[in-house]
């Protein structure tokens, strides 16, 4: 799906316009659709954004027909896909009037924008398929009570800001017809990946039948373009975990998943990674600063040694190691036996590592008009014995008690590298304001 975009001209509208408004038809081929051109003040059909490929000074004069469009703007005028230096006066004075002004500085950022744009659309007529029964009222019921993804007020503000869906189907049922698929038929499917593993042929086989029962939902709704299981606090019913599932998905069609069926982690994960591609995935987020609460929660004795202030680092962990990476994102990857008692013992886990350097933390606020992020760096990895971090990410940021008092989740999206810049851009496609921890 690509952004439709309505390029808009002012009465002075010269060759100039239509030059360049051949350039961005190029240049944007794969990532843009561009609507028959209209003057300033024309009634504006359905679409994403407005684009100017040409800024006049008249910008100043018809400052109300601008707050007329509602909608954000897109300045690209120069010939390499991105705002002139010289209309930055008018791109300021219209930002600084209330404006949704977008001026790229490089054609990949401009991409980006669109790709944002073909997402905020996608997001629409977009469904995420949550498997569960009782949310809360299984394992460990006094934590995930808490946890407002299951909330009704939180499926209906998704719904009103970004138009999807979320669709709920019973866990225990899926998970018993899981159980009847003939081994045989996993093992055939499972030949076409094989994968590092480290666990016995059944628990492959079992993972394996979680991946199959998924994809044909899949197959049989195509708006279903994420997919989370209350994994852990019903975990008696099934007698796997869906990790290799969500990687083999990942893979296969660049499926988002939401660990333990976190809405808010889905959506927020969809709106980023589906914007700007890079590597992300969800895990716990334990700050040295909490002490004694993060210790006991993953049974270990103490926080790892680190160069600097310990108080601006966090331990990262899941289920037992850093969480679901895909084998495309890692530079290491086993699946492994089960670590957490919550689960079955015949269930798995994926113990994978991120590469080491820039990172950045993000997540959505409840109220949906929020994002809270912060970069730093992923310093190192940390192994605890008998404990449930057999295999943790080391994150150092810059000011861990600012990072602690305005937290809005323990579920965290993890990403390699830095992307401040262009998630500050993407948001504003969306009207989410950013909160820098």
């Amino acid at each position: 799906m690509k952004a439709r975009l309505q390029p808009l001209y002012f009465e002075g509208r010269d060759n100039e316009f239509d030059e360049q408004l051949a350039i961005l038809k190029e240049q944007l081929a794969d990532d843009a659709e561009f609507l028959p051109e209209l003057p300033l003040g024309s009634p504006v059909p359905e679409t994403e954004a407005i684009i100017f490929p040409q800024l006049l000074g008249e910008a100043y004069r018809r400052l109300d027909e601008f707050k007329a469009l509602n909608l954000p703007i897109l300045t690209v005028t120069s010939e390499f896909g991105t705002v002139l230096m010289w209309d930055w006066e008018i791109a300021s004075y219209l930002r600084d009037e209330g404006l949704n002004i977008v001026a790229p500085y490089s054609l990949e950022q401009t991409k980006k924008a669109c790709r944002a744009l073909s997402v905020k659309r996608e997001l629409k007529n977009t469904k995420f398929l949550v498997y569960q029964d009782n949310p809360g009222e299984g394992f460990q019921a006094s934590i995930f009570k808490r946890f407002y993804w299951w909330e009704d007020e939180c499926t209906q503000r998704m719904m009103e800001k970004f138009g999807v869906t979320i669709v709920k189907k019973s866990f225990k049922e899926m998970g018993a017809k899981a159980k009847e698929i003939p081994n045989a038929q996993a093992e055939e499917v499972w030949k076409r990946w094989e994968w590092p593993t480290a666990i016995t042929n059944q628990q492959l086989l079992s993972a394996i039948k979680i991946y199959m029962m998924v994809k044909k939902e899949l197959e049989n709704d195509p708006s279903i373009r994420g997919i989370g299981i209350n994994c852990l606090n019903e975990s008696h019913f099934s007698d796997t975990t869906p990790c290799l599932a969500w990687s083999m998905l990942y893979q296969e069609m660049g499926l988002i998943w939401g660990c333990e069926g976190d809405t808010m982690a889905m959506l927020t994960k969809y709106l980023l990674h589906k914007s700007l591609g890079m590597p992300i995935m969800m895990t716990n987020l334990y700050p040295f600063l909490m002490g004694k609460a993060a210790l006991k929660h993953e049974r270990i004795p103490h926080f790892p040694e680190v160069e600097g202030n310990p108080d601006n680092h966090i331990l990262a962990a899941h289920c037992g190691y850093l969480g679901v990476v895909p084998p495309f994102f890692s530079t290491e990857w086993t699946l492994r036996s089960k670590v957490l008692a919550i689960v079955d013992d015949n269930a798995t886990a994926i113990d994978a590592r991120l590469p080491e350097g820039n990172m950045t933390l993000a997540k959505l606020h409840a109220t949906m008009n929020k994002l809270s992020i912060t970069e730093g760096e992923l310093t190192g990895y940390s192994q605890y014995a008998d404990s449930d971090c057999l295999n943790g990410a080391v994150l150092r940021v810059p000011n861990g008690r600012r990072l602690v008092n305005t937290l809005s989740s323990h579920h965290y999206l993890l990403m390699s590298g830095h992307h401040l810049a262009d998630i500050e851009m993407v948001l504003q496609l969306f009207d989410i304001e950013i909160e820098k921890l």
